[in-house]
């Protein structure tokens, strides 16, 4: 059942079926939480006849869930998922009876917090402040898809005051996103006590400032809900927030504007007091017996994988001679796939996103080849991150490029957001390790390899040089997934093989997760990747000439080591790992875990950053932290010697 929002007013029909429905999704959310004992019924009833009127109205539908021209709703305060399950069970996504018994519930899919994974929803949310930012993502979507959908974002008044959702109002503005509405639940209370108390704001100024309509409205009058949606939806100027004044725990006089009910389920007695109340039967038995089956599976209708369809181009061969930041190298791919693609008809859409970097990271020459697909998200991270994740959900090949320190270390969280919704984003960071040097320890993001393997969906890889870098942004960019390619700021030498060829130049394909063979050796093995490739290969010159026959291999791939080229590496007995990353953390780390867990044990030594470094050329800081060549040199010989 779709209503659409064509008429000016619900009739009294439709106003009667929903304050019907209304009543007995109340009694869902306290029945799913009371079975549980545990989770939000508060919230969830005071924002429960903002989530039937806008489901009943949107184009969604419960036969069709992913159709592609559906509108998109985000509920960001995600905690009022019994609300949620209520209303998409209610209205035909699933059993109702399955939600109500089996929430929160270990194996089942109705979760604490809402996921996607769920028919009717969109995007996995419970970290308050991001709704709006992912909302931007998917109204992005419809502009770059040429589609005629709306996105709407539900939202809780306290995470107002979240600095990522004033970055949203802002950035919406700026790219005139007409397509989204917002619907904030203005009820006033938090989960520790009134939102005045908590933090102050003023929500409505705070839109306004931000050159938005505001809408203000009951939010419990049916008839109202659905006039402020359609007036929204009929803008064309600017979004739309409509401020919903709801009362907590809305429906049970003992309940009602009481923050003490924002988390905190009802007793049985208490359960079964409010179902009288409400006039609805008091099956709760019903509900505990059902919760000790076996959770239903998953639904059977499964979100559509989207299909890319670009043109990579042909890779560019950097010679022997030439120096070349990687970050150059993974600017001119990035121009020269965005401006093969740009006007060809069925192509996916790219998005580039930069956060006032532009000319350092090197997304300039895309920004002049395709401004319709560059965005510029200022000095904010934390949106930026969100709304690029969210909007390569959609069938767009998403860019993300950012220094590394504010890419990853700033929007950790972001990114784990991304990933828990499966996201498609390629996040590409330069500026990282001590390779900064004079930006000193602040902008030297030595961590990055510990926080994005902590993400199970994110996949590192650190090219060595400009060659391999160009080959790795053609393959990110038409492979599903997450990706983190990190790259430092210098210009580095072209890896070249002992006869003085591009190792990755003419003829080098990118696997991802397989290892590269430098140099030949059998008394130890060098292991190193990035800014240090070329450092090892200097060692390994140095070790040559003094009798010493040492292996060196490239690992490109972190989050997927190649299990046969370290195996070989242990069988010459020592191995070495050498990179500019937290040595706590970093590819060495990675390294000594696989070797321990497959029962291989050759002498072993990570050389890596061990604390935070100062301001300084690079070579100089290296040489400070004992990672230049000639410390690298003198620990494999000492290993060597003590046999």
């Amino acid at each position: 059942m779709r209503w659409g929002f064509e008429e000016e007013k619900l009739d009294q029909q439709k106003i009667d079926y929903l304050k019907d429905l209304s009543k007995i999704a109340r009694g869902d959310i306290l029945k799913m939480t009371t079975v549980a004992n545990s989770g939000h019924p508060g919230g969830s009833m005071s924002s429960i006849d903002i989530y039937l009127t806008l489901w009943s109205c949107a184009r969604v539908w419960p036969d069709d869930p992913y159709n592609p021209d559906r509108d998109r709703i985000v509920v960001s305060h995600g905690h009022t998922s019994p609300g949620v399950y209520a209303t998409l069970g209610r209205l035909g996504f699933f059993d109702v009876d399955s939600a109500i018994a089996h929430f929160r519930r270990a194996g089942s899919m109705f979760e604490g917090h809402i996921e996607r994974d769920i028919p009717g929803v969109e995007w996995s949310t419970g970290n308050l402040g991001q709704g709006l930012s992912a909302g931007c993502g998917f109204a992005l979507a419809a502009r770059l898809l040429e589609k005629k959908f709306h996105t709407f974002v539900v939202m809780s008044d306290g995470e107002q005051s979240k600095g990522q959702v004033e970055e949203a109002r802002r950035f919406a503005k700026k790219y005139k996103l007409s397509n989204l509405t917002v619907i904030i639940d203005y009820n006033l209370l938090q989960l520790s006590g009134p939102l005045d108390e908590i933090m102050p704001q003023n929500i409505k100024e705070d839109y306004l400032s931000e050159d938005w309509e505001v809408l203000e409205i009951d939010g419990h009058d049916h008839q109202a809900i659905y006039q402020a949606l359609r007036k929204a939806v009929k803008n064309d100027n600017s979004p739309v927030v409509i401020l919903a004044r709801t009362i907590m725990g809305k429906g049970v006089s003992f309940m009602e504007d009481r923050y003490q009910y924002h988390g905190k389920p009802l007793k049985v007695e208490e359960c079964k007091r409010a179902l009288e109340e409400l006039g609805l039967e008091d099956d709760l038995d019903k509900y505990f017996n059902l919760r000790n089956s076996t959770p239903p599976p998953r639904s059977a209708i499964q979100r559509p994988e989207d299909k890319v369809d670009l043109i990579t181009g042909n890779p560019v061969n950097y010679g022997k001679e030439e120096k070349v930041a990687n970050r150059n190298a993974f600017g001119k791919a990035l121009q020269d796939i965005g401006s093969l693609n740009k006007g060809e008809k069925g192509k996916t859409p790219i998005a580039v996103f930069d956060c006032d970097l532009l000319g350092s990271v090197k997304t300039d020459g895309f920004a002049k080849a395709c401004p319709e697909w560059f965005f510029e998200g200022g000095i904010q991270e934390h949106n930026t991150a969100t709304v690029a994740g969210a909007l390569s959900t959609q069938g767009v090949v998403v860019f993300f490029s950012d220094f590394g320190v504010f890419g990853v270390d700033e929007t950790y969280n972001q990114h784990r957001l991304n990933d828990i919704n499966h996201t498609n984003l390629k996040l590409v960071c330069t500026h990282n390790g001590i390779d900064v040097g004079q930006d000193g320890k602040t902008h030297q993001c030595i961590d990055y390899a510990g926080v994005i393997n902590n993400l199970y969906g994110y996949r590192i890889i650190v090219p060595a040089d400009a060659n391999q870098t160009d080959r790795v942004i053609r393959y990110i960019s038409v492979n599903p997934g997450n990706f983190f390619v990190g790259v430092g700021r210098s210009s580095l030498p072209i890896i070249l093989s002992e006869k003085g060829d591009p190792i990755f130049g003419e003829g080098y394909e990118f696997t991802y997760g397989k290892a590269d063979l430098i140099r030949e050796g059998d008394q130890a093995t060098i292991i190193s990747a990035g800014s240090f490739l070329y450092r090892a290969i200097q060692a390994w010159e140095i070790l040559k000439e003094r009798g010493y026959s040492v292996r060196v291999l490239n690992i490109s791939c972190w989050s997927d080591l190649d299990s046969e080229a370290i195996r070989r590496a242990a069988e010459t007995g020592i191995v070495v790992t050498y990179e500019d990353h937290n040595v706590r953390t970093g590819l060495g780390t990675i390294v000594g875990s696989f070797l321990m867990e497959n029962s291989l044990f050759p002498r072993f030594r990570k050389l890596g950053i061990k604390r935070y470094a100062g301001s300084g050329l690079p070579d100089e800081l290296l040489k400070m932290e004992g990672l230049d060549v000639d410390s690298l040199v003198n620990t494999v010989i000492e290993l060597i010697e003590k046999g």
